[in-house]
């Protein structure tokens, strides 16, 4: 198992990781005979205070499939996220997010990483945030953060289609209207020429609640020039506030820091 190993693997699960209102969307200043972008957008966020998650994942990169790593996933709402990477029941990964700090443990080489969403945006050329984090991997619509900019709004057959420029990124996400859930998010920073993608598939309802959730997600990142990398998740036993979670993370005293 080579080096690249953990960090690839952080690079596109924490794409997966992105503010939970429900109804979240962005909205214009008044004005008259205008309709307001809230009541056309049609995506019924999750709302929840806890959730947790375990699945597996297939990743490629530079056409090379990576070993099958099993998920577990523990999110606290605009708090923490917290996900631990296994392969053959060994953990490898594990990390703690939160609005100001990004901690990693690679235990396959018996090193961490402590900084923040700089360092995230750093070292792997996508400028996310917690909030952006938390509302991927839910499958949320992710509004934009510019309220006086409405996204452009139109409709495709069963699907809503949103779109908005915000800095060097344009957004586009496809709202199956039935469920009113986003199937698909696509954005493109027009800077560094990165592509990123995720497809949300297999909804099923998460009982008691009607709402259905996306058990599925492909994710793509295809950089100006070269091959994409992919990750292929699959979701089993969700749970949303069932039980108050707890999010262990501590660093080792012979684990060696790096920037």
């Amino acid at each position: 198992m080579n080096r690249r190993f953990a960090p690839l693997v952080l690079g596109l699960i924490l794409m997966l990781l992105g503010a939970c209102t429900r109804k979240a969307v962005p909205t214009r200043p008044a004005a008259t005979e205008v309709p307001k972008v809230v009541d056309l957008v049609h995506a019924d966020n999750l709302d929840f205070k806890f959730l947790s998650a375990k699945g597996k994942a297939q990743i490629e990169t530079n056409g090379e499939k990576m070993p099958n790593a099993n998920l577990s996933l523990r999110m606290r709402k605009d708090s923490i996220i917290w996900v631990s990477v296994s392969v053959v029941g060994v953990e490898v990964l594990r990390a703690h997010l939160t609005p100001d700090s990004v901690q990693i443990l690679d235990k396959l080489h018996r090193e961490y990483y402590a900084g923040n969403f700089e360092y995230l945006r750093q070292r792997f050329n996508l400028p996310v945030t917690f909030q952006q984090i938390q509302a991927l991997v839910v499958g949320n619509y992710v509004p934009s953060s510019d309220v006086n900019t409405p996204p452009t709004v139109s409709t495709e057959g069963p699907l809503q289609k949103v779109q908005y420029q915000q800095s060097s990124l344009f957004v586009e996400q496809l709202i199956e209207q039935t469920r009113q859930r986003v199937q698909k998010l696509a954005v493109k920073d027009q800077n560094s020429k990165t592509n990123f993608t995720v497809d949300y598939s297999d909804f099923k309802p998460l009982l008691p609640q009607p709402q259905q959730f996306a058990n599925a997600l492909l994710v793509m990142i295809q950089p100006p020039n070269g091959p994409a990398s992919t990750a292929s998740i699959n979701f089993r036993n969700i749970d949303v506030d069932k039980e108050r979670l707890s999010f262990p993370f501590s660093v080792p005293s012979d684990y060696v820091r790096k920037k």
